[in-house]
């Protein structure tokens, strides 16, 4: 009997985190809200990941972050999907104005089925009020418990596209430290 020994190649991977309440109500029912747009947008979520709340990662003095991280299935390519996820963002009151300030809405896209993509430009504050370039994996997910511990939730099988490391491994990297604050709520 032959083995398996196709590669695991994972989905789509979007993170999804917000701290300020909008006319859904708390953040909470803002993510559900953006959740339930996206069919709307060509999105099909397939698994949602747990909540987690998070401590603000800037020096501002701020309410902590909602986070989770979901799977989706969608036809758009990346840059599309980038952008659309943008546009779901500003429907909910999200102004790209400072880095790490407080939002309603906050998507990024984490990973597309594998690709690997640098950015072409300046990302964060550097990019200005407008967009950010696309680049894959996501530049920041290694780095942030708030991601992995919520992406682990809907791909436990998940491996860094560049580094190959599992999610596992990215999580203990992190240390306690880099999961200092961060508790799983409700569903």
């Amino acid at each position: 009997m032959m083995s398996d020994i196709r590669p695991h190649i994972p989905g789509i991977l979007v993170a999804l985190g917000g701290n300020l309440a909008t006319v859904h109500g708390s953040p909470v029912k803002t993510l559900e809200a953006a959740l339930a747009v996206m069919p709307g947008f060509g999105i099909r979520v397939v698994k949602c990941a747990h909540l987690y709340k998070t401590p603000a990662l800037s020096s501002y003095v701020q309410p902590d972050y909602v986070n989770s991280v979901v799977s989706i299935e969608t036809a758009l390519p990346p840059a599309d999907l980038l952008n659309i996820l943008h546009r779901i963002e500003a429907i909910f009151g999200r102004v790209r104005r400072e880095r790490w300030a407080s939002r309603p809405l906050d998507l990024d896209l984490l990973d597309y089925r594998g690709m690997i993509m640098p950015a072409a430009g300046p990302r964060g504050a550097d990019a200005g009020a407008g967009k950010l370039p696309l680049a894959l994996p996501h530049p920041g997910i290694a780095l942030r418990g708030f991601v992995l511990l919520p992406l682990r939730d809907v791909a436990p099988e998940w491996r860094h596209p560049v580094t190959g490391e599992s999610v596992d491994r990215l999580i203990a990297a992190l240390g306690p430290g880099g999961l200092a604050g961060i508790e799983r709520t409700g569903s």
